[in-house]
């Protein structure tokens, strides 16, 4: 029995003792959390040359992909063809940061149908209309109904054989001034 005594602790170990390898192990977890060094991945963002990709994109759609003169201030994060998931719509897309910070995509197709318009806009219906350069734009506003994501605020218009859909999180004169650059481009 005095042999079996010493052994028995190994064999079972405590509470005590889980409860001290639990804590090492967040305590080491803790620790690996706080000095990794996690890259910032807004910082890491590179404009892209929306014009550019908008000028070779040409060759693949049946229309004229928009690349509206916007001040220095925005830039764009992305610039692409796409093809929807909603009944295979092909579509541009252009991703501009605003001055403020804030988020608002061009999305232009020939193809548009109801399914991709309702994805596009948040699922919400329809609501007044405004005038902006020229364009009657159709708003889509999701701004009081919770976690919105990217699709806060919407503007459809369609012009020159295309839908038009700009949608964001940005302020309301930075929708009106990216409208109104995108009915420039449209006139001119």
């Amino acid at each position: 029995m005095t042999a079996e005594a010493p052994a028995r602790p190994r064999r079972n170990p405590t509470l005590l003792g889980l409860l001290i390898a639990l804590v090492a192990s967040l305590a080491v977890v803790a620790f690996l959390v706080l000095v990794v060094v996690r890259p910032d991945n807004a910082a890491q963002q590179r404009p892209v040359d929306y014009a550019a990709v908008a000028a070779d994109a040409a060759r693949a759609v049946p229309f004229d992909p928009l690349a509206p003169a916007l001040p220095p201030a925005w830039w764009a994060n992305r610039a692409e063809l796409t093809t929807a998931p909603a009944g295979g719509v092909s579509t541009w897309r252009i991703g501009f940061v605003t001055p403020h910070g804030d988020y608002v995509s061009l999305v232009q197709t020939a193809d548009a149908n109801p399914t991709w318009l309702a994805d596009q806009v948040g699922n919400v219906p329809a609501g007044r209309t405004v005038s902006l350069g020229g364009l009657e734009w159709t708003s889509y506003d999701r701004r009081g109904t919770g976690d919105t994501g990217n699709v806060a605020f919407a503007l459809v218009t369609e012009a020159g054989g295309s839908t038009i859909v700009l949608a964001g999180t940005a302020e309301d004169d930075e929708f009106a001034a990216l409208a109104t650059s995108v009915a420039a481009e449209l006139a001119g």
